[in-house]
């Protein structure tokens, strides 16, 4: 199992996502929870796509976490 960090981003009207360490490797919804399985599923077709081309599947290096501040 490979875990790789995903950025969400909330839009004016829409959510995206994309990950660090596949570049090109987005998608966009009009949901949190549709654009989370979009990037799955773009996930899953980027890795296979480079699988299939024999090119090196990046290994993750990127992380993402969030850090409180007082308001």
């Amino acid at each position: 199992m490979i875990e790789y960090a995903v950025i969400l981003e909330r839009g004016a009207r829409n959510w995206s996502a994309y990950v660090p360490d596949l570049p090109g490797c987005v998608a966009a919804a009009k949901t949190r929870e549709e654009t989370e399985q979009l990037i799955r599923e773009a996930i899953a077709l980027h890795v296979q796509l480079l699988r299939e081309h024999g090119e090196p599947v990046p290994e993750p290096t990127s992380f993402a976490t969030s850090a409180a501040i007082p308001a």
